[in-house]
C-alpha cells in the first residue's frame, strides 16, 4: 500500500475528514473531531499511526517489523505502520478500520447510531 491508497482508504471511513492540525506535510483522519490515523512520510517513506487495542498492537509488532508502537502517540494504544510493502495492503486496511471503529466505540451514545448506520 502507498501513501495515496492509505489516503484513500482512510477517507472512505464513513464521516471521515482529512485535516492538517500539525502541519500540510501530516495528513490527520478524524471522525467526530477525534483522530482515528495520522499519515506522513519521512525519507521518502510513507508511514500511518493507527490505534488499535494494546493487545492486538503487541502481537502485531511481533508479526510484522514494519509495526512499531505509535510515533510522538500513547505507545500502548498506537502502532506507526511502515508503508514499505512488507505489511500486505488487506492487513493494512484491517487496522484502519479497525482504528476507525475504536473511536466510533469511544465515541457519545448519540453520535454513534449516525456513524453506525452503515
Amino acid at each position: 500500500m502507498n501513501f495515496q491508497q492509505c489516503r484513500d482508504h482512510c477517507l472512505m471511513q464513513l464521516q471521515s475528514i482529512e485535516d492538517f492540525p500539525f502541519g500540510p506535510d501530516t495528513y490527520v483522519y478524524k471522525v467526530a473531531g477525534k483522530i482515528f490515523a495520522i499519515l506522513g512520510e519521512e525519507q521518502g517513506v510513507a508511514r500511518v499511526n493507527l490505534k488499535c487495542d494494546p493487545a492486538e498492537a503487541l502481537m502485531l509488532r511481533d508479526i510484522f517489523p514494519a509495526v512499531t508502537p505509535g510515533y510522538h502517540m500513547n505507545k500502548q494504544h498506537w502502532n506507526t505502520v511502515l508503508l514499505d510493502g512488507s505489511v500486505p495492503d488487506n492487513e493494512i486496511k484491517r487496522q484502519i478500520e479497525n482504528s476507525y471503529q475504536l473511536i466510533v466505540k469511544s465515541l457519545p451514545k448519540v453520535k454513534r447510531p449516525v456513524l453506525s448506520s452503515t
